[in-house]
């Protein structure tokens, strides 16, 4: 019963993640949403793409030089970008990126209580890291229906995480 419980309340969080939004990192410190779109169709490779949103980093944009399949995980490191899962889910939900948000900081996101993410299971379907898959570069983002754990990707695909706050799931480069 709890394993159904479970798998419910995963398949609730990642419904509710397709409807989730960002505070845009400032102008100056990311690429535009064109730099982006022109590094992902540009790859020949997987193109990896992580806009932390309003935790105020630098979006990293990169393309990895593969002529196969290639694991998200694998992507995601050889782009320079750490991931950390939870507790109950594993590397299959992501609860950080390059250590953002930290387990010591205190997220305020506006309608709701101060927040820390503890990474001991499904995080806070108001501050969450998405992922999110193109099949193509001229594609659509789409919402990733598996983690970063069993995701495969190919060239000329790419691979995004954006860290969404609030009530609208922006995509990457978004």
């Amino acid at each position: 019963m709890k394993t159904t419980l479970s798998a419910l309340a995963l398949a609730g969080i990642l419904a509710l993640a397709g409807c989730s939004a960002v505070s845009g990192s400032p102008e100056t410190s990311t690429p535009s949403v064109n730099q982006t779109t022109s590094a992902i169709v540009d790859c020949a490779g997987v193109s990896v793409v992580v806009d932390f949103g309003s935790l105020d980093e630098n979006t990293i944009s990169e393309c990895i030089d593969t002529d196969s399949v290639i694991a998200a995980s694998v992507a995601l490191k050889k782009a320079g970008v750490t991931t950390e899962g939870t507790v109950e889910w594993g590397d299959q939900i992501v609860c950080r990126v390059n250590n953002r948000p930290s387990a010591d900081e205190t997220l305020e996101i506006e309608g709701e209580a101060a927040y820390t993410e503890s990474c001991a299971s499904m995080p806070a379907a108001f501050a969450y890291w998405a992922l999110w898959v193109k099949t193509a570069p001229t594609a659509d983002w789409e919402y990733a229906s598996e983690g970063v754990g069993t995701l495969q990707s190919e060239p000329g695909q790419s691979l995004g995480l954006v860290f969404t706050t609030g009530t609208e799931t922006p995509t990457p480069g978004s």
